[in-house]
């Protein structure tokens, strides 16, 4: 199975095919296709950046001042 990836929107429920690809879907007009349609989220963003934040602090709060002497290696 070959794979294309392109971004695309939707419109009136559909979705267009960019017209620099649109060639190889009608080279195997027939042939079954498999659709996978991810959506930008834009909260994953925030998610992403309180998990960091979250996991930097907990790892800083096993640092003790005796581990200072590792600092300039």
């Amino acid at each position: 199975m070959k794979a294309l990836e392109f971004l695309s929107k939707i419109k009136n429920n559909r979705i267009i095919i960019p017209t620099g690809i649109r060639s190889k879907f009608m080279a195997d007009a027939n042939k079954d296709v498999r659709v996978i349609v991810l959506i930008e989220d834009p909260t994953e963003d925030i998610d992403e950046l309180n998990f960091k934040q979250a996991s930097t602090s907990e790892f800083l709060k096993g640092y003790s001042e005796s581990d200072s002497i590792y600092d300039d290696y």
